[in-house]
């Protein structure tokens, strides 16, 4: 799994699979990937400041209880 953040473009993408995917997406700021089996590869979300970082400047992921498989 990747976890990337652009600050530029204020857009943070979450890679399960690095495959072709088909896009769908949920509403303007929210686009799902999926894999040829109809499984969720990637998840991009824009206007993350907002949606994911509650507005702050401080954007941090944090990941925990991750296990190699």
């Amino acid at each position: 799994m990747k976890v990337k953040y652009d600050s530029e473009a204020d857009a943070l993408y979450i890679e399960l699979e690095a495959t072709t995917v088909t896009t769908k997406r949920l509403d303007q700021d929210i686009a799902v990937d999926y894999n040829a089996e109809g499984h969720i590869a990637g998840i991009e979300i824009l206007s993350a400041k907002e949606r994911v970082f509650g507005g702050t400047e401080q954007c941090q992921v944090l990941l925990e209880n991750l296990h190699a498989g």
